[in-house]
């Protein structure tokens, strides 16, 4: 799994047996974690009501809280990290292992090592960047609480030293003592190149960006690196070997990326999805679905690919859309045979095909930064997705068209109708997401709260289940979760503002606006770079980054904007969900619990169609602008 545990004591006996110095470090580490869950769960669980609060004293009772979204963004920085912590300790930070579980059983402990390895060097190296950037954020007053911004930054060294101590147990706990003594002969060679070596990396300028971002990027996947340690350790060594920027800069760019303001709903959707199953409210309404389409070869499949359609852009983000519709839907399609591979090949293939659903904050993002009817766009964006969700339901036919149904049950109209009833509080929910949103009662950060407690008062008053000793557990997994797709963005998002620096978006745009062949020629070309783009950038930071300096480019080229934001967005959103660099594709996997490496064979027929359904977009003008 990729982000299975890194443990290279699955192929050999560790350093030593069992000692009382091993005994010790095992203590000290349960104990530890043990703080760190209690934490991160309180921390949760705290988001949670404040935000809840914010929405019932703001649209009930009249008196908005102006600290409530000031504090939770304080607890979620917190949140973030200390959900980190709890992923490295079980292995959860998303890697990629299809290379490195083709060694030997030797081999494959020693990789192990290295990995884990890497992951402690980086932090080692964050944690002084980390202080120097939150010390610096110690003068500045927070506006509504009057707290120095320090109470908030500081959970990035902190957050640094805990997960630094976690990776040296590990170590410590699980790895041979030939191995360590290797890899650190490694690391010291390493560094002693990087020493000499710094004033020649400033020599070669932009080809800097392929030996980092490619080369030391792609090392990093393929070794068993966690994917976002790899673009850390990337981003680190350009910064600090070939230019002369301080590297808390890196460090206050990590900070932005995990505390966007959409991302709070992100531990929010993945709790509620616990929550929805724990209830029995996903069985109704798996329940309900299963004696529609149940008998139909893919039935299920059909309702995933629907289910997104209706739920995506609701929290405004498209790993809180996913967390919100895998629980519910994922273990009664395993029921029914579906492997896994293809489970989690189809959800981030539909996390890519509804990028352009409104209310989506990528679309008010590209209308804020070029100016854009936000309205248009909103209208423009409906048909391109359910055009590619048709095409991917044809994809999904096909390859479930030999499926054997002879054990599937058919139900009565009666039968069908009395599971409607019993599952149309679980159906509501999620209009009554969508209903709080356009009705203005909470924005898409909040709104996940409202499903929350609406999931509560199902549980205990209508289906009385609620089990209330799982919730500390669940709480937990959240946070973990959460931590490990939030140390992603945030370390994607510094490597997306050294990219930035180095010209490299002024490069492109100039590259882009010279290309032959007219607006279809500017529009292939605008495909094939925003689909590798989006491999390594968010839609936000993407669009401010790149909107402005190409979106006049278009119009000049006879492109109409409103088109060209559609196929950007698109295009994107097939390089975020797509394997190996896609953060969007890990973030399914992490979602999901299934191996990455299962869902690449699947993906490539998926993505294959949601290609020729975006060249399709992006030939005919009028799907995307036909009712404007």
């Amino acid at each position: 799994m990729a982000n299975h545990a890194l443990n290279p004591a699955e192929a050999h006996v560790p350093l030593h047996a069992a000692s009382a110095p091993r005994r010790w470090l095992r203590s000290f580490d349960r104990g530890v974690i043990a703080l760190v869950e209690i934490c991160a769960a309180a921390l949760l669980a705290m988001e949670i009501v404040v935000m809840l609060a914010g929405v019932v004293w703001r649209y009930v009772l009249h008196q908005p809280l102006v600290w409530s979204d000031e504090l939770a963004g304080i607890l979620f920085l917190w949140l973030a990290m200390l959900g980190a912590v709890l992923a490295l300790r079980r292995g959860e930070h998303m890697r990629m292992t299809a290379l490195v579980s083709r060694l030997s059983p030797s081999r494959r402990a020693f990789v192990d090592t290295l990995a884990i390895a890497a992951s402690v060097a980086f932090l080692a190296l964050l944690i002084a960047p980390a202080y120097d950037y939150a010390s610096g954020e110690a003068a500045i007053v927070t506006p509504a609480l009057q707290i120095s911004n320090a109470w908030r930054a500081l959970a990035l060294p902190i957050g640094a030293a805990l997960m630094l101590l976690v990776g040296l147990l590990r170590l410590a706990q699980v790895s041979r003592m030939r191995d360590v003594l290797i890899v650190l002969a490694i690391a010291a060679l390493l560094g002693v190149v990087a020493m000499f070596a710094g004033p020649w990396f400033q020599t070669l300028g932009k080809t800097n960006l392929v030996i980092f971002f490619v080369g030391v990027v792609a090392v990093g996947i393929f070794s068993g690196v966690p994917i976002g340690f790899s673009f850390a350790l990337a981003t680190f060594g350009y910064l600090g070997l070939s230019t002369f920027t301080p590297l808390e800069v890196m460090v206050g760019r990590m900070d932005e990326g995990m505390s966007h303001l959409v991302l709070l709903a992100v531990p929010l959707f993945v709790f509620l999805g616990l929550l929805i199953e724990m209830t029995g409210m996903a069985r109704a309404m798996i329940e309900f679905l299963a004696s529609l389409v149940g008998h139909v070869h893919g039935g299920l499949s059909f309702v995933l690919i629907g289910a997104m359609y209706l739920v995506s852009g609701i929290s405004g983000s498209k790993v809180a859309d996913m967390a919100a519709i895998a629980p519910v839907l994922f273990p009664e399609m395993k029921k029914r045979g579906a492997s896994e591979g293809d489970l989690v090949a189809l959800l981030a293939t539909t996390g890519a095909q509804s990028e352009t659903i409104p209310p989506s904050i990528v679309l008010i993002t590209i209308g804020s930064v070029t100016g854009l009817s936000i309205s248009a766009l909103f209208t423009a964006g409906m048909l391109p997705g359910a055009v590619l969700a048709l095409i991917l339901c044809a994809v999904v036919w096909w390859r479930y068209r030999k499926e054997d149904l002879s054990g599937a049950q058919r139900f009565t109209r009666a039968q069908i109708g009395r599971l409607f009833l019993v599952s149309l509080p679980a159906l509501a929910l999620p209009f009554v997401i969508r209903m709080a949103v356009v009705e203005g009662i909470a924005t898409a950060t909040e709104v996940s709260t409202i499903g929350i407690a609406y999931s509560m008062l199902v549980g205990v008053l209508i289906y009385r289940r609620f089990e209330w000793r799982r919730l500390g557990r669940m709480l937990v997994d959240a946070a973990t979760l959460s931590g490990a797709i939030l140390f992603i963005i945030g370390c994607a998002t510094a490597m997306a503002w050294a990219l930035t620096q180095s010209g490299f978006s002024q490069d492109l745009a100039q590259w882009m606006g010279a290309m032959p062949g007219g607006a279809y020629g500017f529009l292939a070309v605008s495909i094939v770079v925003f689909v590798m783009l989006g491999s390594v950038l968010e839609g936000i930071p993407a669009i401010v980054l790149f909107g402005p300096l190409l979106f006049p480019i278009a119009r000049m080229a006879g492109v109409n904007e409103v088109h060209y934001a559609i196929v950007v967005i698109l295009s994107m959103g097939v390089g975020l969900f797509s394997p190996p660099f896609g953060v969007g594709y890990y973030s399914a996997c992490a979602i999901s619990k299934v191996n990455p490496d299962a869902g690449i064979r699947p993906i490539v027929g998926y993505m294959g169609a949601l290609i020729v359904g975006l060249i399709l977009v992006a030939a005919i003008p009028w799907i995307s602008i036909g009712f404007l």
